[in-house]
């Protein structure tokens, strides 16, 4: 069952919930500049400090050395990784929602990926937008929670277990490259304790929310606590069983979740061959996903804390600092400014539809 995934979509105009698109317009351009001066300082800030602090004075030169050729088909490998999260995004939101077409569905991650480079935090800045949109397309806020948790949970299943598998792979021998237990066995046994405990939330009952309601009205102290938190576990069991559907149904959309997380890791690995390196494709995964956990550092724009994370892991696994500072500097060059730049275009398309769909329930 997939709980609250039915009706996906409201009758009548779109709920008052919703912020209008005038008020906060001024507010909005504000923080745009503000992170747009913080992004240009955290920029000037490793043009001059990564390599005196490196010792590699001559890192930004090489940079204009690597292979031109490789660069390139990064950036393809870069759009393909965007489609294949587009195509993800239409097979789970899409359903039922006629306004969720193969046009919104571009707009909407494209400006997402926008919000998430501008504001890390997990993402945080990319599901806000994404709520808005959904909210704006006429879905309800139960139905937006659960296919929004369906969504992160075909995602990061590709996430959790390629690095279940690499890492297990690398510690046994079964994959070239070895590494210590701390870089290969300890995070694969984190995701797997994490992909149990997610996948346990399908067992939670469907009226978990009536339950704790139930149990709010009839305390004093934790009513109030309980009230609160009644929608979440039914959001989140109700997610993951709508994710459970989908796999189940063989929906070959699904399929765009590796497409996103695998050809944004072989852009990762074309950068390393730019300049003249080559990875074990276990040792590049696992270095990939455990560099991405810096971007749950509340940094602008996340830079710093995946470049930090990446090198950091790749230097464990014995690899060179300079080739490994200089390949993810490329990666992180193509990734963060090929989408966003798209990603704005994408956020002004989208309220030009938001605004289309405002006069035609109006």
């Amino acid at each position: 069952m997939s709980g609250v995934d039915a009706p996906a979509h409201k009758s009548g105009p779109v709920s008052a919930e919703v912020p209008s698109e005038e008020g906060p317009t001024v507010i909005a351009r504000k923080r745009l500049l503000l992170a747009s001066a913080l992004l240009v300082i955290v920029l000037v800030g490793l043009y001059f400090l990564i390599p005196k602090l490196a010792g590699l004075k001559q890192t930004w030169g090489r940079l204009r050395r690597g292979d031109p050729l490789w660069l390139a088909l990064g950036a393809v490998l870069e759009m393909c990784s965007i489609a294949g999260y587009a195509v993800l995004f239409r097979t789970v939101f899409g359903r039922e929602v006629p306004r969720i077409d193969w046009r919104a569905s571009l707009e909407i991650p494209l400006a997402g990926i926008a919000a998430i480079r501008l504001v890390a935090a997990a993402g945080a800045g990319g599901v806000a937008v994404t709520a808005w949109a959904l909210a704006r397309a006429g879905m309800t806020a139960e139905v937006i929670a659960c296919r929004m948790v369906a969504s992160l949970v075909v995602q990061y299943s590709a996430y959790l277990g390629a690095l279940i598998l690499c890492g297990v792979g690398l510690w046994i021998g079964v994959f070239p490259g070895g590494g210590s237990i701390l870089i290969t066995l300890a995070p694969a046994s984190a995701a797997a304790v994490l992909a149990v405990a997610i996948l346990s939330l399908a067992l939670m009952p469907d009226d978990i929310g009536r339950r704790l309601e139930r149990f709010a009205n009839r305390t004093t102290r934790l009513g109030w606590v309980a009230k609160k938190v009644a929608k979440a576990p039914e959001a989140l069991g109700s997610g993951v069983r709508t994710a459970g559907d989908l796999v189940a149904q063989r929906r070959l959309g699904l399929v765009g979740a590796l497409a996103y997380w695998g050809f944004d890791i072989a852009v990762l690995g074309v950068c390393f061959h730019a300049f003249g390196a080559t990875v074990p494709v276990a040792i590049l995964v696992v270095g990939y996903f455990l560099g991405t956990l810096g971007s749950l550092l509340p940094l602008p724009a996340g830079i710093g804390g995946v470049e930090g994370g990446m090198i950091g892991a790749f230097v464990a696994f014995g690899l060179p600092a300079s080739s490994a500072i200089i390949a993810v500097l490329a990666y992180r060059a193509i990734s963060f400014w090929l989408p966003t730049l798209p990603g704005i275009v994408g956020y002004l398309a989208l309220r030009s539809t938001v605004r289309r769909w405002r006069e035609a329930d109006a």
